[in-house]
């Protein structure tokens, strides 16, 4: 997580820009009486973008007045999302049918002594049960929901909260492998002082597997501020993200079917653009696509780590969630959720 602000006069200068060759605005072509508002553009790297990303449709404003929202996931049994407002330690809700619902508070931070900083949750996601998954800034730990989906409470379980005993950093993002192990990653941003923070006990900044011993076992610490992470849909990769101020990169590392990880190694280097913004979350579809927050918007990226084109929102992107049958990007982008159609 990345909390990065753009100006308004950065957003006007993204839809003026939607006439260059190689850009499209997200409203070229509205409906006639379009339900939501749309922004932003679409930049085409690549013809074959086209044939991924609806850009008639648009970039659609589902719902805003967030602090920094983040960690968006998708859930099929209801069809709604879920994501995290941080700051204020949330985790809200949308759909199509009820829009914009507050689902969950407090969502990070359980203690009663205040605290400033991006005391929120994070990442969210789904264990093989169907419990809420909570990468938890404020309590420093991974923790489940306890309570149902449908009848959320602020009832958890600690999952993993250190590494050899030291309290972890604040973990921010993760994902299951196939068997079962759970990695993250554990930069410092939820800390009130970020890298400075006194309370912090490791010196790195780790990605992390924990096995069903429950112990969390370090995957690298080679990355500065390790964010996103992913694995490719046969589980063979890992993708993470690295939001370093002056490092933007994602790296990969080869998976073994027990989920050991080996040869970590440069995916692609996002240094040298020129758009705002640095590498955050990301998701991976059925084809192996990377769709990746990062400068500038959501990179389209292909396993060869081809940049087919990006998604301009004209906010900060923070991460992304494909929706069941991978027809829809929804995208937390700071003070908004969007939503991006996907052609199948």
């Amino acid at each position: 997580m990345i909390r990065l602000f753009f100006s308004t006069c950065l957003c006007v200068l993204l839809i003026i820009t939607a006439c260059n060759n190689n850009e499209v605005a997200s409203n070229d072509t509205p409906a006639p009486a379009a339900k939501y508002t749309k922004t932003g553009t679409f930049e085409i790297m690549d013809p074959s973008f086209l044939n991924l990303v609806d850009t008639a449709n648009g970039i659609e404003i589902l719902a805003e007045g967030f602090d920094w929202s983040e960690g968006p996931l998708w859930v099929a049994d209801g069809n709604y999302v879920l994501f995290t407002d941080i700051p204020p330690n949330k985790v809200m809700k949308w759909s199509e049918a009820k829009g914009l619902e507050e689902y969950l508070s407090p969502a990070g931070y359980t203690s009663d002594v205040p605290r400033t900083g991006e005391s929120g949750a994070n990442g969210l996601m789904l264990d093989a049960n169907g419990k809420l998954i909570l990468c938890q800034h404020g309590d420093r730990r991974l923790a489940r929901m306890e309570a149902p989906l449908d009848s959320p409470k602020a009832i958890f379980t600690t999952i993993v909260d250190n590494f050899e005993g030291k309290r972890l950093n604040s973990p921010n993002d993760a994902v299951f492998h196939a068997n079962g192990d759970l990695f993250f990653t554990d930069p410092p941003y939820g800390l009130v002082n970020n890298i400075n923070d006194s309370s912090k006990e490791i010196s790195f900044q780790g990605v992390y597997r924990v096995g069903k011993d429950g112990k969390a076992k370090l995957v690298t610490q080679n990355m500065t501020r390790p964010n996103g992470i992913a694995f490719s849909p046969d589980y063979k990769k890992l993708y993470v993200a690295n939001s370093g101020d002056t490092i933007k990169i994602w790296n990969v590392f080869d998976v073994a079917e027990d989920g050991s990880t080996s040869n970590e190694r440069l995916f692609y280097d996002a240094s040298a653009s020129k758009d705002p913004g640095a590498p955050d979350g990301l998701k991976v579809d059925k084809n192996g696509i990377i769709y990746a927050t990062g400068p500038g918007g959501v990179w389209v990226i292909t396993p060869e780590a081809k940049v087919l084109g990006k998604i301009k929102v004209g906010q900060a992107c923070s991460n992304v969630a494909l929706n069941g049958d991978q027809t829809e990007l929804y995208i937390t982008a700071d003070p908004w959720l969007v939503r991006v159609k996907l052609k199948k």
